[in-house]
């Protein structure tokens, strides 16, 4: 069993993906829902390696339609791809491929908290592709989240195109899926396309940023939030696929203190917190921090329909 390899837990339903493997036989494997359970390597089936089939060891691996974040079109599709080709079965080379009809300016970074690494800066010519790192398939939980930035190259008058950005962190049960045709390198590998789900760049902001002496901020406009803030993942982000599970959580409790500050400011008295039941940690943490807050008068597991036991009532005093 290698990292990668697609898993059945034998005594139970789930699938997922080894993130991990520790000595004992002990292994780490993700689900589908980003959860990560530990298990034995003599409790588990592989049913779908993720590296093995590029090493002819005979195993075939299982078709998967439409996997995530790209379609089998889109090898043939116009756009910028992150590509992932397989050297051998330990270590990955990392592509930058424009399949597009423009020249950009690029740059790509390592994000590491309140640091970062430039991997890549520079234009990148239309139809090209450049290589910009290496990953070894066993420290794929310590991959760091990837800052892609593209300003296009307008070398005539035209309609000016926006810069854009894309932050990308891969979970396992997507990554692996993803099996592609490598455009212009013409290998099998893992693609994604950076072109999609894109935010726009805002130059003034950006410019701004660089200024020497920053303007001061605008005051903070605090909107009335609504009775009941659904927490769910999907309804904050359209790039939780990219996320890991400490990103989704910080982005949970972030506007969930948001949420909490504005309904405090509003003299709302009181206000649901929608987290659902899953693993229970989203609704511990939302507890612990209500805890230590005076302004609280109590909060509840609000138990009234729709929420059932998904949902926290906070009464403001």
């Amino acid at each position: 069993m290698n990292i990668g390899d697609r898993v059945r837990l034998l005594h139970a339903n789930e699938e997922g993906v080894i993130t991990r493997i520790s000595s004992g036989g002990r292994i780490e494997i993700e689900i589908e829902d980003g959860f990560k359970i530990p298990a034995m390597k003599n409790e588990v089936v592989v049913i779908s390696s993720a590296e093995r089939q590029y090493f002819g060891d005979g195993i075939k691996e299982e078709v998967v339609k439409n996997p995530q974040n790209i379609t089998p079109q889109s090898a043939q599709e116009a756009g910028i791809f992150l590509a992932y080709l397989p050297i051998n079965d330990k270590v990955l080379s990392v592509y930058l491929v424009n399949q597009s009809q423009r020249n950009y300016i690029s740059i790509i970074s390592e994000v590491y908290g309140d640091n970062s690494q430039t991997l890549l800066a520079g234009e990148i010519a239309a139809k090209s592709n450049k290589k910009i790192s290496e990953k070894t398939i066993a420290t794929f939980e310590e991959w760091p989240t990837l800052s892609c930035q593209f300003i296009p190259i307008h070398q005539k008058i035209e309609r000016t195109e926006p810069s854009f950005e894309r932050k990308v962190k891969f979970k396992a049960s997507s990554f692996f899926k993803s099996k592609s045709k490598i455009p212009q390198l013409d290998k099998n590998g893992y693609l994604f396309k950076l072109t999609d789900n894109t935010k726009e760049i805002d130059i003034k902001q950006l410019n701004e940023s660089l200024a020497p002496s920053p303007k001061p901020k605008a005051p903070i406009d605090m909107p009335k939030p609504a009775s009941s803030i659904d927490l769910h993942i999907e309804k904050l982000t359209k790039d939780y696929p990219f996320m890991s599970n400490s990103e989704m959580l910080q982005l949970q409790m972030e506007t969930f203190e948001k949420n909490l500050n504005y309904a405090i400011a509003h003299g709302m008295d009181h206000i649901t917190f929608i987290h659902g039941i899953g693993n229970g940690v989203l609704r511990k943490e939302i507890h612990k921090y209500l805890s230590q807050l005076k302004n609280i008068k109590y909060f509840q597991d609000e138990q009234k329909s729709p929420f059932g036991y998904g949902a926290t009532l906070v009464k403001i005093s």
